[in-house]
């Protein structure tokens, strides 16, 4: 009798992406369709955050940024967005003992000092509660836009040649990836979109240059572990060239 392989199984263990990044997209949708508001959505999107979060980890995926909050959602009706902060308050406080048995290490990238003081703490006190373990790196994108993200390295970049630290004959791609939020942590080998939408929406513009990206129909309160082993699966059977043939690999 033959034995049914798991899509786990299935994954080739010495080719799994170092860097793993989420746009989690289709929490309103996945509660319209159920009747129930928004932030309903967005509470059971939690679920799969765990679900993705521990299959990252039991994989030895080494960074898993998730697009949680852009720039642009302040543009999002009030209700909403204080809901959503309460939500990552009390997301925050319920996990980071998971994250520690866990050693996972918290991260953010984004604009951090303009989130409500509340939140920033919270963050804050979990980073540094975390900051010792070895284990997967959680990047939480919030109050992010790439646009914005860019625009502070340049600005950044300006200053130091202002200030003749820097030549503008020195500046290369590695100033500018140095000088984004995620300076120090590698570019994604693998970007993910839920809900059937084809588009990056502002996130690591910089970073995704050389990404390979897997969008899926799933809504994010539906993607869980099968889903992102799906996705890694799909990753695996791309050949990544960098700008070479097939034959100098």
């Amino acid at each position: 009798m033959l034995k049914f392989m798991s899509l786990k199984e299935s994954i080739v263990t010495d080719r799994i992406p170092q860097h793993v990044a989420i746009i989690m997209d289709g929490n309103g949708r996945w509660a319209k369709k159920r009747g129930n508001q928004r932030i309903f959505g967005h509470r059971n999107g939690v679920n799969a955050v765990r679900a993705v979060t521990e299959a990252a980890g039991e994989l030895g995926v080494k960074y898993l940024t998730l697009y949680a909050f852009s720039t642009e959602n302040w543009n999002r009706p009030r209700t909403e967005i204080d809901a959503l902060m309460s939500l990552l308050v009390s997301t925050i406080n319920s996990e980071t003992d998971t994250l520690l048995k866990n050693g996972v290490c918290l991260k953010t990238i984004g604009d951090m000092e303009s989130l409500p003081s509340g939140v920033a703490t919270k963050l804050k006190e979990a980073i540094a509660k975390t900051s010792g373990c070895n284990g997967l790196n959680l990047v939480l994108a919030l109050n992010y836009s790439s646009r914005w993200e860019i625009t502070n390295a340049i600005t950044k970049i300006a200053q130091s040649v202002a200030d003749g630290k820097l030549l503008p004959s020195d500046i290369t791609a590695e100033t500018v990836s140095a000088s984004l939020c995620t300076g120090g942590i590698p570019d994604p080998e693998l970007i993910i979109r839920t809900s059937g939408e084809y588009r990056l929406s502002n996130f690591l513009l910089w970073q995704a240059a050389y990404s390979e990206f897997y969008f899926t129909e799933v809504l994010w309160p539906d993607f869980d572990k099968e889903e992102f082993y799906r996705a890694v699966i799909d990753y695996q059977k791309r050949e990544r060239r960098f700008g070479k043939i097939s034959e100098q690999l």
